[in-house]
């Protein structure tokens, strides 16, 4: 796993595309992480072997990390230039994500270019509607497509986000639509 971690890292930091990741990347990265963790917990005494691990340990994350950032920041760029992305390079995390960024990112495109025909929100006064949705899966923090942070989200929590958000959650079977009535 260290080997391919090392070589999908090198890519994303030195190449301007995104590097093709299998949908369990990161889900085999966090096992890999924590088998080291394990193999270092066995032992109390601080052999050649603990110190290596230890020092894996510490260049998985620091890669990690770059690698996280490198992808992202390339990520927003696509998204904003209104490029087709095709998820095929994603994986199945970024995948979830890039879902609930992609209306964020259409709402933006179409707020500037209406606003660029010199009209505003107050003059299309379109009505803002939400849905309340109860999550069946815990949610990390996201930004709505009104610009909102929303989150983050425990099963069970109820939550009313922007219809746009909502229908994701909904669709991917991550929440349900409650009823307030």
């Amino acid at each position: 796993m260290y080997d391919e971690l090392y070589q999908v890292w090198q890519y994303e930091v030195t190449e301007s595309t995104l590097s093709i990741l299998s949908r369990d990347f990161y889900e085999r990265v966090t096992r890999y992480l924590r088998k080291i963790n394990e193999e270092n917990n066995l032992t109390d005494n601080k052999t050649l072997k603990i110190v290596l691990l230890e020092k894996e340990a510490v260049n998985v994350k620091r890669m990690l990390g770059e690698l996280l950032w490198a992808r992202y920041k390339k990520l927003v760029k696509l998204t904003t230039k209104t490029q087709k992305l095709s998820i095929d390079v994603l994986a199945l995390e970024e995948i979830q994500i890039f879902e609930s960024f992609v209306p964020f990112t259409e709402a933006y495109q179409k707020f500037a270019k209406s606003l660029l025909q010199e009209q505003t929100s107050k003059s299309r006064q379109e009505p803002r509607k939400r849905i309340t949705l109860r999550f069946s899966k815990d949610i990390p923090q996201i930004v709505g497509a009104d610009m909102k942070p929303y989150g983050p989200f425990i099963v069970e929590d109820l939550a009313s986000l922007p219809v746009q958000n909502a229908k994701i959650f909904v669709k991917q079977n991550l929440a349900v639509i409650v009823d307030v009535t």
